[in-house]
C-alpha cells in the first residue's frame, strides 16, 4: 500500500509542478484614472502643494487643532464607536476567508470510527450470511487532494486576499469618517457655545438699555412705545438664546453616540469656539490615490473581480482529485487491531463538464461584467475624491474672504450702534433707531460666528478628503493576512509611530 501510495503521490506532484504556472484568467493590472496635474483651487490663493514634511500627522490628525478635549474624544472613537467595531469585525471575517481559501491547497483528511451490529434475513439465497448476526468494528482515514492544475484555487485565494484588503480599507474609511464627524460636531457645538456667549452679553446690554429707557420714561423723555420696543427686543433675544439649547443638546447626544456612550450620561462643559481653521496642504492630485482608504478599497475590489474572472475561466477545464482511504475493519473485536483487518483504496479521479448549454460561459461573462462595474466604480470614487478636495479648498478660500468682509461689517455695525446710542441719550432720535442698530449689530456678530463654524467644518472636511494621514502602505500585506498575529504586531507598531509622529508635528 505504501509503495502504491508513493507512486500516486509522486505522479500528482510531477503533474502539479508541470502545470503550476498554468493560472488561467487575466493577470491584474491596476486600472487607469484621470488625474489632473494640480488642484484648480490652489491657483492664485497663495496656498502651496504639500511637501513630504508637510503631510498630515499619521493617525492622530486632529492634533492640528490643539484642543485637548477634542483629542480625548477622538481617542474614544477608535475604541468604542460601534460602526468602527462592526467594520473591524467585517475585516476579521474577510481575513478568515483568506485562510479558508488557502486550505484548498492542502489535502483534506478525515477520520471515522463506528460499530454496527446487524442480522440478515434467513431467506437470502446463495449467501453464507443468511440468518447470521454480525458485528462490524470499523476505523478509517480518508484523504483527498485536488492539485491546482488550472489556477482555480490560486485565483480564489487572490480574490479573498484582495477582498480582505478592501475590507481593511473600508474599516479605515469608517474610522476616518467617524473621527471627522466627531470633529465637525464638536466644533459646531463650540460654535453654539460662542454664539450663546454672544447672546448672553447682548441680553445684558439690552437689559441696561431697557433700564435706561424706563428711567427716561419716568423723566418724561421717552415714551411707552420706547419701553415696549426695548422689552420686545430683550425677550426676543432671550428666546433665541434658549433655542440654542436644543441644538447644543442634539450635538452633545451625537458626540456621545460617536464615542460609544449613552447620551443620558454624557455631557460637555461649555467652552466657546476659539480654534483656528487649519488649511491642510493638499499635495499634488496623484498622491490622493495613495491617501484615500475608499479609493484603495475600490481598487482592491477591482483586483478581486479580476481574480473571479480567472476562477470562472478555470471551470472550463477538468479537475483532478487524488483520494486515499484506509483503515481497519473486523467482525470480532479481538481481530480488529491485527494486520489482516486492514483495508485500503487509492486512485485519481478526473472529472469535467462536457456540456452545460452555455452555463459556464454565462458565469464567466457575469464575472467580466462585474469586473467592468468595479473599474467604473473605482474611477467614479477617484473623481468623487478629487471633487471633495476641490470643494473644500473652494469653501476655505471663499469663507476666508467672507470672514474678513464680515469682520469689517461687525466693526461698522458696532460703530453705528455707538453713534446711535449717543444720539438717543441726547434726545436727537427715537428708540426705534437704536433697536435697528442693535439688531443689525447682533445679526452681523452671529453671522461672524456662523462663518467661523463653517470654516472649521470645511477644514475638517478637507482633512477627511485628503485621507486623514492614511496611506495605502497601511493595508495588510499577504503575510499579515495569513498570519494575523504578525498583523496585530505591525498595527501596534504603526499606531505607536503614528502617535509619536503626530505628537512631534503638534509640538
Amino acid at each position: 500500500m505504501k509503495r502504491a501510495l508513493s507512486r500516486v503521490a509522486g505522479t500528482a506532484l510531477v503533474a502539479s509542478a508541470v502545470l503550476a504556472g498554468c493560472t488561467l484568467g487575466p493577470d491584474y493590472v491596476r486600472p487607469t484614472a484621470t488625474v489632473a496635474a494640480s488642484y484648480r483651487e490652489l491657483e492664485g490663493t497663495g496656498w502651496t502643494a504639500a511637501q513630504p514634511a508637510d503631510a498630515l500627522p499619521r493617525g492622530a490628525w486632529w492634533h492640528i487643532y490643539d484642543d485637548p478635549q477634542l483629542d480625548a474624544l477622538e481617542e474614544q472613537v477608535a475604541q468604542a464607536n460601534q460602526n468602527v467595531q462592526a467594520a473591524e469585525a467585517r475585516f476579521r471575517a474577510a481575513r478568515a476567508n483568506v485562510a479558508q481559501q488557502r486550505s484548498a491547497f492542502f489535502p483534506l483528511v478525515s477520520a471515522n470510527a463506528g460499530f454496527n451490529r446487524a442480522r440478515t434475513s434467513e431467506n437470502l439465497q446463495h449467501t453464507a450470511k443468511a440468518g447470521v448476526t454480525l458485528n462490524d468494528y470499523l476505523v478509517g482515514i480518508d484523504a483527498s487532494w485536488e492539485p491546482d492544475l488550472w489556477g482555480r484555487i490560486s485565483r480564489s485565494v487572490e480574490n479573498a486576499k484582495a477582498g480582505a484588503q478592501a475590507s481593511a480599507a473600508d474599516a479605515a474609511a469608517m474610522l476616518l469618517s467617524m473621527q471627522a464627524e466627531l470633529a465637525t460636531d464638536y466644533f459646531e457645538l463650540r460654535g453654539i457655545d460662542r454664539e450663546h456667549q454672544l447672546l448672553d452679553d447682548t441680553i445684558a446690554a439690552y437689559r441696561e438699555s431697557l433700564q435706561l429707557t424706563q428711567h427716561r420714561l419716568n423723566g418724561g423723555i421717552a415714551t411707552d412705545a420706547d419701553v415696549g420696543q426695548a422689552e420686545t427686543q430683550l425677550q426676543t433675544t432671550e428666546a433665541q438664546a434658549i433655542d440654542l439649547g436644543e441644538q447644543r443638546a442634539q450635538l452633545e447626544h451625537a458626540i456621545a453616540i460617536l464615542t460609544g456612550q449613552s447620551p443620558s450620561s454624557f455631557s460637555l462643559p461649555v467652552a466657546p469656539l476659539d480654534a483656528t481653521a487649519v488649511v491642510t496642504p493638499p499635495g499634488v492630485p496623484s498622491t490622493l490615490l495613495e491617501r484615500r482608504p475608499d479609493i484603495a478599497a475600490a481598487e482592491r475590489r477591482v483586483a478581486a473581480a479580476n481574480a473571479e474572472v480567472g476562477v470562472a475561466t478555470a471551470a472550463f477545464f477538468p479537475s483532478l482529485v487524488l483520494a486515499v482511504t484506509g483503515g481497519l475493519e473486523a467482525t470480532n473485536y479481538s481481530q480488529w487491531l491485527v494486520a489482516p483487518a486492514r483495508f485500503w483504496s487509492l486512485g485519481p479521479t478526473l472529472a469535467g463538464t462536457l456540456l452545460d448549454f452555455g452555463g459556464r460561459e454565462a458565469v464567466r461573462e457575469q464575472a467580466r461584467a462585474q469586473y467592468d462595474e468595479s473599474v467604473a466604480l473605482y474611477r467614479q470614487t477617484v473623481l468623487d475624491a478629487f471633487g471633495q478636495v476641490e470643494d473644500n479648498l473652494a469653501s476655505l478660500r471663499v469663507l476666508d474672504q467672507e470672514a474678513a468682509a464680515q469682520d469689517r461689517a461687525v466693526a461698522a455695525a458696532q460703530r453705528t450702534l455707538a453713534i446711535v446710542s449717543n444720539r438717543y441719550r441726547s434726545g436727537a432720535i427715537t428708540y426705534l433707531d437704536v433697536v435697528v442698530a442693535q439688531t443689525t449689530a447682533l445679526s452681523n456678530e452671529r453671522e461672524a460666528v456662523a462663518i467661523a463654524r463653517r470654516r472649521m467644518a470645511a477644514s475638517v472636511a478637507l482633512v477627511k478628503a485628503l485621507g486623514g494621514g492614511w496611506q495605502t502602505s497601511d493595508l495588510p500585506t499577504d503575510e499579515q493576512l495569513v498570519h494575523p498575529d504578525r498583523a496585530a504586531k505591525a498595527a501596534a507598531a504603526s499606531g505607536a509611530s503614528a502617535t509619536t509622529s503626530a505628537s512631534a508635528s503638534h509640538e
